[in-house]
């Protein structure tokens, strides 16, 4: 691990106290203009949010309707009634996104996919970032306002669904994350830059609260104008 890395998974709770707890549950709120692009009904209704810690897995509920789930892994999305009847499913979902541009239609299997590894990656960093296969490198610092704030660029291993192969995270004066950019492969590869606020404790490890996703430049400047997605935590719960 490297010592950037480390510094940062210290400040927020240490790997130790992580390991300890397998499950993490949360409620969720989101919005943003993504969801009018992809034609989906988006609105504030509170969800749970489940995931595993140590493998990726996350549920959603509810899903489209009171009653259902959505569950995610990288190689399956499924939506699951309450007795366990499967509505829709999907293997290989990163496949269906093929030529796919900012605008395509998704369908709720589309949006569940997506919904189910951006909200893992979310709920899991930094500490996703000292699993077998990452590869880890410190980059220029960025500067917003007073502050600076130190950069890691992670490549992801395959097995894990993402945003993009390659994606950076930047820490501030306290090495708490302050910022995540990525591209968007499964719409159309667009940049955005993800701004990070608002950490809780709970159980010893600090959670961001606040999560606001806009379009990037190619000067890695935030397009405030343009806010794609928003996400907002509460009510944790380690398992």
């Amino acid at each position: 691990m490297i010592p950037l890395l480390a510094d940062a998974i210290e400040a927020h709770g240490g790997l130790r106290q992580w390991k300890a707890h397998q499950h993490l549950s949360a409620t969720i709120r989101c919005g943003g203009d993504l969801w009018a692009l992809k034609q989906i009904e988006q609105d504030q209704t509170p969800r749970t949010m489940r995931i595993d810690l140590h493998r990726e897995r996350a549920s959603i509920a509810p899903f489209g309707r009171p009653g259902q789930r959505m569950d995610f892994t990288p190689g399956h999305i499924a939506i699951v009634a309450e007795d366990e009847r499967v509505i829709a499913e999907r293997n290989s979902p990163r496949a269906s996104f093929a030529q796919h541009d900012m605008r395509t239609h998704w369908d709720p299997l589309h949006r569940g996919y997506f919904n189910g590894y951006a909200l893992w990656t979310c709920l899991t960093t930094p500490f996703l970032l000292a699993m077998e296969g990452f590869q880890l490198r410190e980059i220029e610092p960025w500067r917003e306002g007073a502050e600076v704030w130190r950069g890691l660029r992670a490549t992801f291993p395959a097995t894990i669904a993402s945003h993009s192969a390659e994606q950076d995270f930047y820490f501030g004066p306290d090495m708490l994350i302050r910022r995540h950019d990525y591209s968007v492969e499964i719409a159309g590869n667009f940049s955005a830059a993800q701004y990070i606020s608002d950490p809780v404790s709970v159980d010893g490890i600090r959670i961001p609260t606040r999560r606001r996703v806009y379009l990037r430049d190619n000067n890695l400047m935030p397009m405030l104008e343009t806010l794609m997605v928003s996400i907002d935590l509460s009510a944790f719960h380690f398992g």
